[in-house]
């Protein structure tokens, strides 16, 4: 039974004790909100990112990995489970997420055949931890994305043809091939990517080429998500 002497008492002891609670509550939002922004944050790159433990079971998979890893690439997702379509990657994959999870090594890999090859750097996270994992970054089969390709053109004012030969240069294609895909002499390319190298203040193809690879790695907001 409560008496007057009693409640004084509760009346100081009941706001010290919801205070851990309420620190912890706030700690597992604020965990839980920060988790949420990685995600987005990982979506927007035009870069693939799987993140795994040593086991190769995916955290996560972006779009732009999900995108990457179809029937050409030597990754694949088989349930929840990341594994190599080719037998020979299986040993060095594994052995590269176990030295990265439990000795913080991270290392490029180049995995598949000959003929249909992609690097994957391996990038120790969270080492010695209960919750460690590991990020896979997936190579990017283009210099640049075509968002951001077409930003570049716009900065620059390029022509709508220019642009399509920007994009074929990025793409790795040399100006003859160029003029071949577009049904025009190689003369005509060259006028072009001269036009484009003015406005661009490049002095080269080779450095209109680097200004493409430093571009942000950004997505489309118009992209279509990949179940």
């Amino acid at each position: 039974m409560w008496t007057l002497n009693t409640l004084p008492a509760l009346a100081v002891t009941a706001p010290l004790e919801a205070a851990p609670r309420s620190q912890a509550t706030e700690r597992r939002q604020a965990e839980s909100l920060s988790s949420h922004w990685l995600s987005l944050v990982l979506e927007e790159l035009d870069y693939g990112v799987v993140l795994l433990n040593a086991a190769g079971r995916v955290l996560h998979c972006n779009l732009a990995a999900k995108r990457s890893l179809d029937d050409a690439h030597p990754l694949q997702i088989c349930g929840n489970q990341l594994r190599c379509r080719e037998i020979k990657d299986s040993g060095p994959l594994s052995d590269a997420l176990a030295a990265a999870e439990q000795e913080g090594r991270r290392c490029l890999l180049r995995l598949g055949s000959e003929e249909q090859s992609s690097n994957v750097v391996v990038v120790p996270l969270n080492r010695n931890v209960s919750q460690a994992a590991v990020l896979l970054v997936l190579e990017r089969r283009q210099l640049c994305g075509e968002l951001a390709t077409q930003w570049f053109a716009l900065r620059y004012g390029l022509t709508p043809t220019e642009t399509e030969v920007l994009k074929a240069l990025s793409a790795g294609a040399r100006p003859g091939s160029v003029a071949e895909q577009q049904g025009v002499a190689i003369s005509t390319v060259r006028t072009q990517i001269q036009s484009i190298r003015a406005k661009s203040g490049a002095d080269s193809i080779s450095e209109l080429l680097r200004q493409l690879a430093v571009l942000p790695p950004l997505i489309s907001a118009l992209r279509m998500d990949i179940n």
